[in-house]
């Protein structure tokens, strides 16, 4: 897998936003009950966030998180200096770019819908971060 990655080039892996492991799992757990939130809980999660999305966005071209240019990341990615200073160690740590920076503030934004908060935390950060890690390393 490793080599793979490798032929594949920096700034189109840049372009990927969110990168997830996905292991094989045991008969266990494959006929086990699960304990994670139901399909129908999720989907009201998504519609919600895609709602607030849509009223953040109303009157212009934007209609999603991911669209948000430069401008719009300013504006709606507002966060305090915690995140600041973890997105700062993050662009050291993992060789961010400025695409990346920002792509991974449109994901802690997206994370943010997804959980009904007005403001980005510095958990939704982390998340994000950590979503885009698993690609640098």
């Amino acid at each position: 897998m490793e080599r793979y990655r490798g032929r594949i080039s920096g700034p189109l892996l840049d372009r990927i936003d969110l990168h997830v492991e996905v292991p094989s799992l045991t008969y266990e757990e494959i006929t086990s009950t699960p304990v994670a939130e139901g399909t129908a809980t999720v989907r009201a999660r998504v519609e919600e966030a895609r709602r607030l999305q849509r009223e953040r966005f109303k009157g212009s071209a934007i209609y999603c998180n991911a669209q948000m240019g430069a401008r719009e990341v300013r504006e709606h990615c507002r966060h305090d200096d915690g995140c600041a200073r973890l997105l700062e160690g993050a662009m050291r740590a993992l060789g961010l770019s400025a695409r990346g920076y920002a792509r991974v503030l449109k994901v802690a934004r997206t994370i943010a819908d997804l959980g009904g908060e007005t403001k980005i935390g510095l958990a939704h950060v982390a998340e994000a971060i950590q979503y885009r890690e698993r690609s640098c390393s």
